[in-house]
């Protein structure tokens, strides 16, 4: 991720910035594929680091075998894209409102 010029994040910050890039990445894939047809939907996101901060993105999706001809690796791609989307667009409120 690019530098925001944010000030060293909190411990709160961190977790709420983890919080709002998994809940992207799941509802991205939610959007693609009916919760009925996921048999296993695993996302996590951790935070290294204060400043910088990394994220690191982690999804674990298995489809319902009707599922058999869905691009399951492009969904994590997708997954993942929009949960660092998600966490740069949080960074960037933050780093607005510090600015106030």
């Amino acid at each position: 991720m690019e530098e925001f010029g944010l000030p060293e994040l909190t411990s709160e910050q961190i977790e709420e910035l983890c919080s709002v890039a998994e809940e992207a990445a799941r509802k991205h894939v939610l959007s693609k594929v009916p919760r009925k047809r996921i048999d296993v939907l695993n996302i996590s996101v951790e935070a290294e680091g204060a400043k910088p901060v990394t994220l690191t993105v982690d999804a674990d999706i298995v489809l319902s075998p009707m599922m058999k001809d869905f691009d399951v690796q492009k969904l994590v791609e997708e997954a993942a894209k929009e949960a660092f989307k998600a966490a740069e667009k949080y960074l960037r409120e933050l780093k607005w409102h510090s600015q106030k």
